[in-house]
């Protein structure tokens, strides 16, 4: 157990890191970060499974300014690790990660405060001509931070708390599994709602719909209409485009 709190706590560094000192790769999404974590703990197919629904949820959630949100990104280590350890479904695990990921929320805004208070430091140490430690605070101190705010809670979560979420899983009567069950299914929902909220438009409504009848009457999953989707979408692009072009002069026109 040791060594597999230690290896989710360094995918959870990783991840973290991910838009603040890497780039922006999205290791940080839901979908992906449980897919690792599932891959890290040899049961790649529940990682998926807890991914997208976590990645459901998470859709409408944006990271705005300084508004710290619910951190997704380790409610998804936390939740998949004993979903998986636990043989928890992707339910329970869902139950999981809301209140993991409100503490998230919480240890991201305490390390915003602390990290604008290096920031002041550092500008002190600019004015003063020392640039070696003002870029010290930038790219170690603040990313050191970083990585203890994510290694520290998933690894102490991982290491001493696998048991006790088996025992408060085996414990949950069935009417209770059953009302989480059913919101486990509305929070995706909702979270599908928010992000549709800002890009659903009049012109999109109808395919929306569209897409709705064919997974209702056509059989087919939703992979099968992901990919009928994109090929409807290429299609329509090249026919707008063609469209768009001003048509070249005929030269018999001018004979």
């Amino acid at each position: 157990m040791l060594i597999r709190s230690i290896v989710l706590g360094l995918i959870g560094v990783f991840c973290i890191l991910d838009s603040r000192l890497l780039g922006r790769l999205n290791f940080e999404r839901p979908l992906i970060v449980s897919t690792l974590v599932g891959l890290a703990l040899g049961d790649l197919e529940k990682g998926l499974i807890v991914g997208a629904s976590l990645e459901l949820m998470s859709l409408g959630l944006v990271n705005i300014g300084a508004a710290a949100p619910p951190d997704m990104n380790m409610a998804s280590i936390i939740a998949t690790s004993f979903a998986i350890l636990s043989n928890a479904n992707a339910e329970a695990a869902l139950t999981i990660a809301i209140p993991i990921s409100v503490l998230g929320q919480m240890l991201g805004i305490l390390m915003r405060t602390i990290l604008s208070n290096l920031t002041h430091a550092a500008d002190k140490f600019i004015e003063q001509g020392k640039f070696n430690q003002a870029r010290r605070i930038h790219i170690f101190y603040g990313t050191g931070l970083y990585a203890l705010m994510y290694f520290i809670p998933i690894f102490m979560a991982i290491y001493f708390g696998t048991n006790l979420v088996t025992q408060v899983v085996e414990a949950i009567p069935q009417w209770l599994t059953d009302g989480l069950t059913v919101a486990s299914k509305i929070l995706p929902a909702y979270g599908f709602a928010l992000l549709l909220q800002t890009m659903l438009t009049k012109k999109m409504v109808a395919f929306l719909f569209l897409g709705f009848l064919i997974t209702a009457y056509s059989g087919l999953s939703v992979t099968g209409v992901a990919a009928f989707a994109c090929i409807v979408a290429f299609v329509m692009v090249q026919v707008g485009n063609r469209a768009g072009k001003p048509q070249a002069p005929d030269p018999l026109d001018d004979l």
